[in-house]
């Protein structure tokens, strides 16, 4: 009992004091009030008239130049006003904008513009500014300077695409398939996770980069191969002074899907199974047909079933046709170098869409372009292979500083 009694007085303390302390908490009543009355004030002070900046008279606008822009939208882009657009898009420098050019206006409150300028495709800079009525145009060369990129990439799906991810310009892209188009097919090659590095130019002008120059050494790792490529003179060269030029590329179009391969087919037209003598590439028309090798144009015309046909007659036996095209580009009797525009794909002679026919001859036999072993082009010579290596060694020394990329979390 005396223990219980002990307990009951505990707790009754503490009820108490609990009391106590919520009790505590509530504010006296005349303090409520004044909390009440209290009220907030707002003081304006003056600002000295010195310490205000001046409103700028005019101000400095940049814009790119994007696909399906017309040249009145984009100048009221760049802020200019209604009546100075329909005079200024009348100037025939303004007409030569292409996506992608960058250009900078010093454009006033009102919408006037003081001066328009861009880089065109010439590396030039033009200069737009007023002169009474109209406007004054004057156009100097730019300077241009060039540093280094260093980029590396992993294939997913495509070249374009896994260059596209990795900031790469389709420019580098397209010298990237062509130094290394000899050895590898980027139409049926390519695996996903091959990776790639490229060493190439960026020229700039005020610091701004403007467009990439050529390609200087880049590296291709595919199907457990590694490729390496260093430029020098006129060609790309392996490490060991080995042309990577073929005599001929594997195929005259850059990026197409083949439609149909070299070998028995039924014919889309006649129905019958005949032999297939060539590569049938599927190709949107006006595609760019380029030449595979250098030679002379043997013939240039229409040809029966084939259409519009180029005919090039290369060193020793070879030779190839290029039919169903749109349009022709060279003339019979031409010197053609590898990589040149022959004509454009079209659907002409008999064609069921857009495509091109590519035969590649030998002795006057039909051969398979895929299978067959294409002679390389001349190696670097003994009396500069010491000039080449001394050239080759710090673009080799970059890549192997690529090479320790983290190419993993570019997949």
């Amino acid at each position: 009992m005396g223990r219980l009694a002990a307990r009951i007085a505990v707790i009754a303390v503490l009820a108490v004091a609990g009391a106590v302390a919520a009790f505590a908490t509530i504010a006296p009543s005349s303090e409520v009030e004044l909390l009440l009355e209290r009220k907030s004030t707002v003081e304006t002070l003056a600002i000295p008239a010195e310490a205000l900046l001046p409103a700028p008279e005019s101000y400095i606008r940049e814009e790119r130049f994007q696909r399906g822009d017309t040249i009145p939208g984009f100048l009221s882009r760049l802020g200019i006003a209604e009546p100075q657009v329909k005079a200024l898009a009348r100037l025939r420098p303004l007409q030569a904008l292409r996506p992608g050019h960058h250009v900078t206006a010093d454009v006033t409150g009102d919408g006037e513009p003081l001066s328009i300028s861009f880089l065109t495709g010439r590396d030039t800079i033009v200069q737009i500014t007023p002169r009474g009525d109209g406007y004054s145009v004057a156009e100097e060369r730019a300077a241009l300077y060039t540093q280094v990129a260093m980029k590396a990439g992993v294939i997913q799906s495509s070249l374009f695409a896994a260059t596209d991810a990795a900031g790469i310009p389709d420019s580098v892209a397209m010298q990237l398939s062509d130094v290394f188009g000899g050895d590898i097919d980027f139409h049926r090659d390519l695996r996903k996770r091959d990776q790639f590095k490229v060493i190439y130019e960026l020229h700039h002008v005020a610091g701004r980069p403007v467009r990439a120059g050529k390609v200087l050494a880049a590296e291709f790792i595919t199907q457990d191969r590694t490729l390496r490529a260093v430029h020098y003179r006129n060609s790309y060269y392996a490490p060991n002074g080995q042309n990577l030029r073929k005599a001929f590329l594997r195929s005259p179009l850059e990026f197409s899907r083949v439609s149909s391969g070299f070998g028995m087919r039924r014919h889309p037209i006649a129905r019958v199974w005949r032999a297939h003598e060539g590569i049938d590439y599927a190709a949107p028309l006006g595609t760019r047909v380029r030449a595979v090798g250098d030679g002379v144009v043997d013939y240039a015309g229409p040809k029966g079933g084939y259409g519009k046909v180029v005919i090039i007659r290369h060193h020793g036996n070879y030779t190839t046709a290029y039919a169903h095209l749109n349009r022709i580009a060279v003339k019979r009797g031409a010197r053609i170098e590898q990589n040149d525009t022959i004509g454009f794909v079209g659907q002409t002679g008999w064609a069921t869409g857009p495509h091109l026919h590519y035969e590649f001859r030998v002795a006057g036999r039909a051969r398979n372009p895929f299978s067959i072993a294409m002679p390389a082009a001349l190696p670097v010579p003994a009396q500069e292979l010491t000039a080449f290596r001394t050239h080759a060694e710090p673009l080799l020394a970059r890549l192997e500083l690529l090479a320790n990329t983290n190419l993993a979390s570019l997949e």
